[in-house]
């Protein structure tokens, strides 16, 4: 693989850093959890229904921001995007009531939708096909590593400015990040630092690529499309998952406390981000070893799908630390199935279509994390047990590799008519 130029390498840098603060503005309301929950009164089902809020919210805004990120362009789009969640971040300090934290996380969604629309739109635009499974896999690491630094500033944060505190100064993240977007960041057709020779490798086997403005009806004539939307809607809600009740796991199932439970997720997201890089090398690696992009991507995918099975042992151990290993195993999964179905996208997709066909499997996805988030919180508040949540979660990346191997045989560019 050609390695990227210093500032190609700037892009996934400025990509990778959006992710991370993403996923630590999200996140910020599991790790408070217990705390919101003594101060409000919530029950397991108001929490559920609250992360329900951010997850429709989220699912509206895939819905949109694809087709409005195709049309006015990332450097725009990408931004707006940015500032929106980190008000709706911010705006989680000025709440009290259930409806009013619903509304809050309604806020952050919508603007979180974008990020990966966005990302994924970016590096098909910066990389040839040959090189964006790498490249996602190394900037969606920035999830696990919001995920890993999200504890210990929020613990900090919480522990000497109180809760509140945590959700104004992570929110606030988000406006240097706009800052530095708009400094450094144009099209490589017309960035100053590109030159012919850059230029000519980044368009490089970008076939099936000229094609502009592909409408939702155009994508949904394509058997694609569903595979891709139903496989996210089996396996994304999964992750969000882990984001938004593994601290509370850590603390009623093994016992551990909210200090206590930094290493622990450390642990998992560590896991998870070395997942994703791992997913996207594999992949990229066999491709330069000469395999085709269809068996490269569905070898990745079956490997984290086997890598997830055990999930549900987690509930079934009493160590702290193997608990935290077999969850971090599930979480390199999704990573690495992240990394390749991003990048399938792509491999299929004109650019220019790149972002709308990840909002729409996005907010498939998201309808999934949805439902999901307010069943797992009525069987939470019934069974009081995790066992059945993880047992179905460990299966779900098996079930999509399936999908995957019967309905798209073969992985490659479609021609697509308006």
């Amino acid at each position: 693989m050609t390695k990227p130029s210093s500032f190609r390498w700037t892009i996934v840098t400025l990509l990778f850093f959006a992710t991370t603060i993403n996923y630590i503005d999200r996140q910020v309301i599991g790790l408070l959890k217990s705390h919101i929950e003594q101060d409000q009164g919530w029950t397991e089902a108001d929490y559920g229904f609250i992360v329900s809020a951010f997850q429709a919210a989220y699912a509206i805004g895939l819905l949109g921001c694809g087709r409005l990120l195709d049309r006015i362009g990332v450097r725009r789009g990408y931004a707006a995007a940015v500032v929106l969640w980190s008000l709706g971040g911010i705006l989680h300090a000025g709440v009290r009531s259930v409806a009013g934290f619903s509304m809050a996380r309604a806020v952050l969604g919508l603007g979180e939708a974008a990020n990966f629309p966005a990302a994924i739109k970016t590096v098909a635009e910066w990389f040839p096909k040959k090189d964006r499974a790498y490249v996602t896999g190394i900037f969606n690491s920035g999830s696990s590593v919001g995920a890993i630094v999200a504890p210990l500033i929020v613990t900090l944060i919480t522990l000497h400015f109180g809760w509140k505190s945590a959700f104004i100064l992570t929110g606030a993240m988000g406006f240097v990040w706009v800052a530095c977007w708009f400094l450094l960041y144009r099209a490589p057709e017309k960035h100053p630092r590109v030159n012919a020779r850059e230029l000519q490798y980044i368009l490089s086997d970008q076939e099936n690529e000229q094609v502009r403005g592909l409408s939702w009806r155009a994508l949904l004539k394509h058997r694609e499309t569903y595979i891709i939307c139903l496989s996210r809607f089996l396996t994304d809600w999964v992750w969000w998952f882990f984001l938004f009740w593994a601290p509370d796991f850590l603390e009623k199932e093994q016992g551990v406390d909210m200090k206590a439970s930094i290493l622990p997720l450390v642990i998992i997201y560590t896991m998870a981000g070395l997942g994703g890089i791992a997913g996207g090398f594999i992949s990229s690696r066999l491709i330069q070893s000469g395999h085709t992009v269809n068996d490269a991507r569905k070898t990745a995918i079956l490997i984290s799908a086997l890598a997830a099975l055990p999930l549900s042992m987690a509930t079934q151990t009493t160590s702290v630390w193997l608990a935290a290993g077999i969850i971090g195993m599930a979480a390199a999964a999704h990573s690495m199935w992240a990394s390749n179905i991003f990048t399938i996208v792509s491999d299929i997709y004109p650019k220019n279509a790149v972002a709308t066909m990840t909002g729409l499997a996005g907010f498939v996805a998201a309808v999934g994390g949805t439902l999901a988030a307010s069943f797992i919180g009525l069987i939470l508040e019934f069974t009081g047990s995790y066992l059945l949540v993880f047992s179905v979660a460990s299966v779900m990346y098996l079930m999509a590799w399936i999908l995957l191997r019967v309905f798209i045989p073969v992985i490659t560019p479609r021609t697509f008519i308006r």
